[in-house]
């Protein structure tokens, strides 16, 4: 809801828990009021009465009240906005109207032709703010355009904690809390891609819990570099600034009658703790942002894992059967299918079947794929080309690279420069063909390496590529989901490189990392819980030991519960398994489609972290529950401690599938209810029915 006070000058959004609210002043200063719980229209006029500017002879009285500072006058916050033009720097805008569209509103100011744009949107307790820049003017550079400033509440008297999520290739998305410090603390990529070492997002907190107290968090929308600076002024005021870019050397170069969207930067207010803010944040996804988010994903199997590159099509049958006969659903080859692809050496860009493996095309494999129950999937990695390639011998001009420089190679292959328009027409008609060429139902689409030399000779404003590269891939994916609607698409690489709230848009499901070991998972399984939904998050079974990584030992049983937190699939060699092993799969699998519209659309409890000893998570949908439980040790033959169960009706009876028990209220389960947790690294579901 989008309320607009008396004097034009007030304006305030409301949720179902929160509200934000903001005003501008007599001298077209833009201030933050309020972002918190929910308060009316007058109580945000009379903060707008009662607000007064400090003033410090060495201070701007503007810092860390303004919505969207610019660079320019007496500011020193960190800018959201950074312009130049050929004669001057930095802005001084004025105010021009204000428009409200529905639920959106619209705050328009300008500067000697360039018009700026603040948009604000509630979509539940959801504030999505983005700005859009267009230039009637003479050329300007944008520097610096972020999406938006948050500003949170003074607390005078206690201290703010900073949450986010780090990581590595392989060790993605774990958490970490810790205090916030006077000054800046900055996260971001400036590898032109998400990346695997920071999720875009943040979360404040002063005293919360896992299901108590306030939390402010904000997620950006954006897949290529970009930055988050979290900033404790002087006066103990804390700003939340972030965009896309990660510095300041400039993003693009407006020229007259020119346009640019920033991405959408979201925050959220929580009083629910930080359980209460993942499941606002999953609850936004699944309604807004996720395509076609009522539809569970089916249990997939890869091919990866099973036979890395040396695949041919009789024994993708093979598989293929394999994978039918335990319940797989959806049937995906991966690397190896295409041009003269036998290694990472060679083809990559050359996206059309190898003739030697598969003389016929995938028509035949998919067609059998079908036969057998199961969709078809592939494996493409469209943004890079092997110097081993029939494109790259046609044309090396398309590949990123500084002129005079070393061509850096990492993982034997270069980063197409797609903010080309012909290399973007070159991907679409060989992507269109390849789709068009057999009944193919899924796309597993990777990005495996970094922008390293990201030049574009001849190209006036060659900069411009890092922000163009990502709009065009957008693009690219929107125009291919529009020409073949049936076709699900998912976000991989590298593992977890590229998961972030502009891709979950265009995406049906992400790759969560390349590390399938089930016992690390559970650690990066939590942290990416924090933000994205368990419908989004691909988790596979594979072989044991574990040899794409460290070799551990895990029982089925282990290894099928942790993945069954997300969008379940098998990576493993099917050939190689026992018919005990496959046996017991097969059953896995047939519990899995019993819990998955729980797990993939239920509200998310964390009972218990991944920290060592018992560790758990609950789903709630309507009148189900599901509970994953995993006990890492047991220690001197002692049971594992009770869990208790969240988000219950204190007055219903619910009853345990597994033991047949009926309990009122808040459920306890202990080991008493024949959980099967004994011993180390074992795994248990239980399943609860309101009566």
């Amino acid at each position: 809801m989008l309320e607009i006070g008396a004097d034009g000058r007030t304006w305030l959004l409301t949720g179902p828990r929160s509200s934000y609210a903001l005003r501008l002043t007599e001298n077209d200063e833009l201030l933050h009021l309020h972002w918190g719980p929910r308060i009316a229209l007058a109580d945000a006029e009379e903060l707008s009465a009662r607000q007064q500017l400090p003033y410090w002879p060495f201070e701007a009285p503007v810092d860390g009240h303004e919505e969207y500072p610019v660079e320019g006058g007496p500011r020193f916050t960190r800018p959201a906005l950074s312009v130049r033009t050929d004669e001057r720097r930095g802005t001084e805008w004025s105010f021009a109207g204000a428009e409200a569209d529905g639920d959106e509103l619209r705050l328009r100011f300008g500067d000697d032709g360039l018009a700026i744009t603040l948009h604000y949107r509630m979509r539940d307790d959801v504030v999505e703010r983005w700005v859009t820049l267009a230039n009637e003017g003479p050329a300007v550079e944008l520097l610096r355009a972020d999406s938006a400033t948050w500003t949170l509440p003074p607390r005078a008297e206690e201290s703010w904690h900073l949450s986010q999520l780090h990581g590595r290739w392989a060790a993605e998305s774990r958490l970490v809390r810790g205090d916030l410090t006077y000054g800046e603390k900055v996260i971001g990529s400036r590898r032109g891609h998400t990346g695997h070492q920071h999720l875009p997002w943040v979360a404040l907190d002063t005293d919360a819990t896992e299901e108590r107290g306030e939390v402010y968090g904000c997620a950006l929308g954006w897949s290529g570099s970009w930055r988050i600076a979290v900033a404790q002024l002087p006066d103990a005021r804390v700003q939340i600034t972030g965009g896309a870019g990660y510095d300041e050397s400039g993003l693009l170069r407006l020229e007259t009658g020119e346009t640019f969207t920033t991405p959408v930067f979201a925050g959220l207010w929580s009083d629910g703790g930080f359980g209460g803010a993942s499941r606002a944040w999953h609850a936004y996804q699944r309604t807004y942002v996720i395509p076609d988010a009522d539809q569970d994903r089916p249990v997939l199997f890869n091919s990866w894992e099973a036979t890395e590159f040396d695949i041919s099509e009789d024994q993708q049958g093979t598989l293929a059967r394999a994978a039918a006969a335990i319940g797989v659903e959806l049937f995906v080859v991966d690397d190896g299918w295409f041009g003269a692809r036998t290694s990472d050496r060679a083809g990559l860009g050359d996206w059309a079947p190898n003739p030697d493996r598969f003389p016929k095309g995938l028509k035949p494999l998919a067609d059998y794929v079908h036969a057998l129950g199961m969709r078809f999937g592939i494996w493409v990695e469209p943004e890079m080309v092997n110097p081993d390639s029939e494109l790259y011998r046609a044309h090396p001009e398309w590949a990123q690279f500084q002129p005079g420089r070393k061509r850096t190679e990492l993982r034997n292959q270069l980063v197409l420069n797609l903010a080309r328009e012909d290399v973007q027409e070159y991907l679409w008609e060989r992507l269109d063909a390849l789709l068009s060429s057999a009944p193919i139902d899924y796309v597993k689409w990777d990005f495996n390496r970094c922008f390293t030399d990201a030049g574009w000779p001849g190209e006036p404003y060659p900069q411009k590529l890092w922000v163009e590269h990502v709009r065009a891939f957008y693009a690219l994916l929107d125009r291919l989901r529009a020409a073949h609607p049936g076709v699900a698409f998912e976000s991989c690489s590298g593992g977890g490189g590229r998961i972030d709230l502009g891709v979950m848009a265009r995406t049906d499901q992400v790759w969560t990392s390349d590390n399938t070991d089930p016992l690390d998972r559970l650690a990066i399984q939590h942290g990416f819980s924090q933000i994205h939904p368990a419908r989004t998050m691909a988790a596979w079974v594979t072989d044991s030991p574990n040899n794409q990584l460290n070799g551990r030992v895990s029982s089925l049983r282990f290894r099928f519960v942790s993945a069954m937190a997300g969008v379940l699939g098998v990576g493993g060699d099917l050939t190689e398994w026992t018919e005990e092993e496959l046996a017991e799969a097969r059953g896995w699998i047939e519990r899995y489609k019993e819990i998955r519209p729980v797990v993939q659309r239920g509200d998310l409890y964390r009972l218990r972290p991944p920290t060592g000893g018992l560790s758990a998570v609950q789903y709630v949908h309507g009148d189900e529950v599901v509970v994953l439980a995993w006990l890492q040790a047991q220690h001197y033959g002692e049971p594992p401690a009770p869990l208790r169960l969240r988000g219950l009706d204190p007055a219903g009876t619910y009853e345990c599938r597994e033991t047949g028990e009926v309990h009122r209220g808040a459920v306890l389960l202990h080991h008493g209810m024949r959980t099967g947790l004994r011993g180390d690294f074992d795994a248990a579901v239980i399943r609860l029915c309101r009566t």
